[in-house]
């Protein structure tokens, strides 16, 4: 299935010269949604848990934790998690951010498979691998619906699984 005719491109967005990729259109689509959560189911191996990072594909996740009858955790944007939290800051192309992971939702054995919508940088995706290590689990594999390639996030994990089911 080809998915980039279902992500609008919107340019400018949400400032000058970035060209936003809008999931929207994938979101409305049964078939389109089906294959996703079928190429992941695919794609991440043997995990124990599933790991989102906060964004707009939460939808995803849980479905595919779902569907493969494994815990499905979250890494939230700052002050989003209740009990004790393990946090992390990063860059993105364009401002900074900060992510929070309960402290006692992985332990040293599970293997995590990291889901996210965009690999761009790879900023965003290293913090969760830290916090994940940190924790002492252990990262099985990357996982991206779309990659912008000339950007080069891949190279920040040249020892890691990595799938992305759309490249631009």
């Amino acid at each position: 299935m080809d998915l980039k005719k279902y992500v609008s491109e919107v340019q400018d967005f949400p400032k000058k010269w970035i060209s936003f990729k809008d999931i929207s259109p994938l979101l409305a689509d049964k078939k389109a949604m089906d294959f996703v959560i079928n190429s992941f189911e695919l794609s991440v191996w043997n995990p124990t848990k599933i790991l989102w990072l906060d964004a707009r594909w939460f939808i995803f996740w849980s479905i595919l934790a779902y569907k493969m009858w494994i815990p499905f955790v979250m890494l939230r944007k700052e002050w989003k998690l209740p009990w004790d939290c393990e946090e992390i800051s990063y860059d993105l192309e364009y401002w900074s951010n900060c992510f929070e992971i309960q402290s006692k939702s992985l332990n040293k054995n599970d293997k995590v498979a990291i889901i996210d919508d965009l690999l761009a940088t790879g900023w965003s995706a290293k913090a969760a691998c830290d916090l994940v290590e940190r924790l002492w689990a252990k990262v099985e594999s990357l996982n991206f619906v779309i990659e912008l390639e000339f950007l080069k996030g891949r190279e920040l994990y040249p020892d890691k699984k990595i799938t992305s089911l759309v490249k631009y």
